[in-house]
């Protein structure tokens, strides 16, 4: 099933446009080397297969992990030799170049340069920090975003129906349709690994149509009651959300597993963690959004499946940690009295200094130079009068927040040389 011409490319319409570069390399036959950057089945392969098949040109495919420095030589010797007979000029494809050392890499260079092969190479990885810049010069960068799921349900149909597919064999009930797209993940390859077994299981017990129970037995993996785009998506971040705030990391985790084996985007769980520390940890434990933002740009760096362990870490660690609102509770009276338009004039002491006639507006006047007092605290107004006595941060005794309610309480009453109000 894979596809044989451009138009038969599923997905990938920033590549497939008129006068993009894909095109003008296989319908222009121009020669030009590619670096396809994407996850796994977006059609990285397909692309190189398409640009020797419509280019007439030879095909010839080098795996990163088989192949060594010997063999990528003897593959562009080949095709330096066939363009001294007047032969055909050859796609050299390497598929995961990221796993080639600087060395294996360099010895693809004199190909590209000389023009001796067209050079496709796919990676999964970023090529700013897996290939080496000479190659990446010489190369045009296509990047491939993963399949949506209507992409998916596409790619399904058509093998359904396809003489080089099912031919029509057999008939896929919608639940097992939709199972299959949340399995695929994006990945057009394993949703046709998984509609072959599927297909397979059903006609081995005489039956014409694949419904969710054979889906399941076949795959081995049973239906995620999940839809990303309805009820179940809400409730189960709600639970999953509700589970780390309420400490309980053996339900978040429960919950977290069920999102990523539904193919929930991760990026979307690892938001919701980021937001989830400021929101119920915040000053318990200053390090929960660091954990946060960090499993956040790990999971956008990796992506999955190696990421879930990323966001276990993340999920644990935030269940586990001290928990306090007093951030969001602080904001969203702050955020109360300035929509209640409690927005008085900046004290004048606070006021901008520098331009010229502020001074003769009383602008800077009388404000204390915070690092000159005793323990780098001034004594003096900051908030406007119509605030001034406004107490929107009351840290908790909860975790490190303890230490900072102490201290918060000291510094008010050096700021403002009053006592601090009773909480409420």
């Amino acid at each position: 099933m894979r596809p044989r011409t451009l138009d038969e490319l599923v997905g990938q319409q920033h590549l497939l446009a008129a006068g993009s570069p894909l095109r003008r390399l296989i319908e222009g036959d121009q020669p030009m080397s590619l670096l396809l950057w994407g996850p796994p089945g977006t059609g990285k392969t397909t692309v190189a297969s398409i640009v020797s098949q419509q280019t007439n040109r030879r095909f010839v495919e080098v795996s990163a992990v088989a192949a060594g420095v010997k063999e990528v030589r003897a593959a562009i010797d080949s095709a330096r030799a066939s363009l001294a007979r007047g032969g055909q000029e050859t796609v050299l494809f390497v598929d995961e170049v990221h796993r080639f050392t600087k060395a294996q890499q360099d010895a693809l260079l004199p190909g590209v340069e000389n023009r001796w092969v067209t050079l496709v190479a796919a990676t999964t990885e970023n090529p700013f920090f897996s290939v080496i810049s000479p190659l990446l010069s010489r190369s045009l960068l296509l990047t491939l975003e993963p399949l949506t799921d209507d992409d998916v349900r596409g790619v399904i149909a058509h093998a359904l129906t396809d003489e080089r597919g099912l031919a029509a064999a057999v008939k896929l009930e919608q639940d097992a349709e939709d199972h299959l797209v949340r399995l695929a993940g994006g990945d057009a390859r394993r949703a046709l690994t998984y509609l072959e077994a599927a297909a397979g299981a059903a006609v081995s017990k005489g039956s014409e149509t694949v419904d969710l129970a054979t889906t399941e037995t076949a795959v081995d993996r049973a239906a995620v009651r999940y839809d990303r785009q309805g009820d179940q998506h809400y409730d189960v971040t709600s639970a999953f959300i509700k589970s780390v705030r309420g400490s309980d990391a053996d339900a978040a985790l429960h919950y977290l597993a069920r999102m990523v084996e539904a193919g929930e985007d991760p990026r979307f769980i690892a938001r919701r963690l980021v937001i989830l520390a400021s929101e119920d940890i915040g000053l318990a434990d200053p390090t929960a959004l660091t954990t946060a933002v960090a499993a956040a740009q790990a999971v956008q760096l990796i992506g999955l499946p190696e990421g879930r362990l990323t966001l276990a870490q993340a999920t644990i660690a935030l269940a586990l940690a001290p928990k306090s609102n007093a951030v969001i509770k602080a904001m969203d009276a702050a955020s109360a009295d300035v929509r209640a338009g409690k927005i008085g004039p900046v004290p004048s002491h606070l006021r901008d200094a520098h331009y010229a006639g502020s001074k003769k507006l009383g602008h800077g006047k009388g404000y204390q130079y915070a690092h000159d007092a005793p323990f780098a605290i001034a004594e003096q107004q900051y908030a406007p009068d119509v605030v001034e006595d406004a107490a929107y941060y009351r840290p908790t005794t909860l975790g490190a927040e303890a230490g900072l309610k102490e201290r918060w309480e000291r510094i008010r009453t050096l700021v403002r040389g009053k006592r601090p109000p009773a909480a409420r």
